[in-house]
């Protein structure tokens, strides 16, 4: 989604020189153009290429000189070239969503958002604007929001830039993955990447192959990940892209892990680190840890393996990722749990550490699924997600023998859902969630069709369900002291304010 400018008989040559080396894949070759470009030009010739210039370094994986870039084409943004800054706006989120500076990637897509609103001109801006907001979304784990706005892009790039349709595809199949609806969201990433291959966009191809790679392996299906990860990674290492690169590493370092090639496994992992970090890329950097922390303990070294995940809870919390911080921990509560599974002798010590890590995180992994939309949501979500976790916390519990945790684990499990009150203060008007299609005739419009009509299906409202109370027992709170733990190290509430006597 570069906004890398468009060749008219009015463009400086330079310009025109480093677009053509974009469009060849010379994706080096144009920053360099670009960059020569802006010394001592106009300023509204200036910021254009400023602008290229960090929409290549960001393509690059040089996140950081994308950052500093397109804030000097802002900051010296004449008055002339006021249209621009929209789209420097919006690019500029996606480097910042590279850094993991969600909050300022935010920040400026309100702004762009804003900018847009009154503009039928910049329909493809619109566009582009709303996927990055979406991606934010997905990043932070809010999946009603990302829901709502995958959809809403969905409907706009039809509207606006049909050609771009894999793209809110592409992160409905994202949303419906990490939410426990697997065989759909696989159903959305193959019309994602059929619907670029049909526009010819050769590095979405490649991205979306790479995407729906990641999904099949980690479902498991490591024979079927393997083509479309061997397509995107020719692509992403033809063109040089370091970032997309380490993504792949990564992958092939989840399938060798899957296999049981620990070392191949390893050496993958180790690969995509050294490129996140070289880049910024401290997100993906932090995910790659993690799965180092999983293969170091199960080669025996647990204390280096703790290491890893303290490292890499650090850069999520920093960044105000507390779901990702939940599910670090219960996966940190796995690790310990099996070791004490495996061990002639548990070791207490480290089962009440398991405990500590596994209640607090189920709890707030339990609690998302009242944020989400609708009942099949929900369960999904229940049966996917939090169920494992809400086990392992049962299963830690026993081993430690705290019969009164038990015992509050089951009441709270037991609870039951309370619809929400407010989301029934104004009538709602039944409607029918999704179109009737009539037969499509091209492949291209039935990718198009088929992926809005799912959409529809996917995302349509039900009852909204209120967060789980509070439960009291003879004057205490169960589970209080956990309750407040999780909601002070994520940051995000686990309990309504209700208080149910049972």
């Amino acid at each position: 989604m570069a906004a890398t400018g468009r060749a008219s008989e009015q463009d400086d040559a330079q310009l025109t020189a480093g677009y053509a080396a974009y469009q060849r894949g010379e994706v080096g070759a144009a920053l360099a153009i670009f960059e020569q470009a802006a010394e001592g030009a106009a300023p509204r010739l200036r910021c254009a290429a400023l602008i290229n210039a960090a929409s290549m370094a960001d393509e690059l994986g040089d996140h950081r000189r994308a950052v500093a870039l397109f804030r000097t084409a802002l900051a010296v943004l004449p008055e002339d070239a006021a249209h621009q800054r929209p789209a420097a706006l919006v690019n500029l989120s996606q480097a910042l969503q590279h850094l993991g500076e969600l909050d300022a990637a935010q920040e400026v897509l309100e702004e762009a958002r804003a900018l847009l609103a009154d503009d039928p001109d910049q329909g493809f801006l619109r566009v582009a604007c709303l996927l990055s907001l979406t991606a934010v979304a997905l990043h932070r784990q809010q999946w009603a929001q990302a829901a709502d706005l995958a959809h809403e892009s969905l409907g706009v790039t039809e509207r606006f830039a049909p050609e771009l349709v894999g793209h809110p595809l592409m992160n409905l199949a994202a949303g419906t993955f990490e939410t426990g609806r697997r065989e759909l969201a696989i159903d959305f990433a193959r019309q994602g990447v059929a619907a670029f291959e049909a526009a010819g966009a050769t590095d979405s191809v490649a991205e979306s192959q790479q995407n729906l790679a990641i999904m099949l392996a980690r479902m498991g299906r490591f024979d079927e990940a393997e083509e479309p990860l061997r397509a995107s990674r020719r692509a992403f290492e033809a063109a040089g892209l370091g970032h997309w690169s380490g993504i792949g590493a990564k992958t092939r370092g989840f399938v060798a892990e899957g296999r049981g090639d620990i070392d191949a496994a390893r050496t993958h992992y180790e690969q995509a680190l050294a490129r996140f970090d070289a880049t910024g890329a401290v997100l993906d950097a932090a995910d790659v840890r993690l799965r180092l922390a999983t293969i170091t303990c199960a080669e025996g070294d647990l204390p280096r393996g703790e290491e890893l995940l303290a490292e890499a809870f650090a850069v999520y919390s920093a960044h105000g990722l507390g779901m990702h911080c939940a599910q670090l921990d219960y996966w940190h509560a796995e690790l310990l749990s099996d070791v004490n599974d495996l061990a002639a002798q548990p070791d207490p010590q480290s089962l009440a550490r398991a405990v500590n890590l596994a209640v607090p995180a189920a709890l707030a992994i339990d609690a998302v699924r009242h944020t989400l939309p609708n009942g099949n949501q929900r369960e999904h979500w229940h049966r996917e997600i939090a169920e494992p976790a809400m086990r392992l916390a049962f299963h830690c519990a026993a081993r430690t023998g705290d019969a009164q945790l038990v015992s509050d684990l089951i009441d709270s499990q037991c609870a039951g859902t309370a619809l929400d009150p407010i989301a029934f203060s104004e009538p709602v008007t039944p409607r029918l969630g999704f179109d009737l299609l009539d037969a499509p005739t091209e492949p291209s419009t039935a990718t198009l069709q088929l992926g809005s009509a799912l959409a529809d299906v996917a995302s349509a409202a039900g009852i909204p369900v209120a967060p789980p109370p509070l439960l009291a027992d003879n004057g205490r709170i169960l589970l209080a002291d956990f309750i407040t733990y999780a909601e002070h190290r994520y940051g995000r509430p686990v309990r309504d304010k209700r208080v149910i006597t049972l």
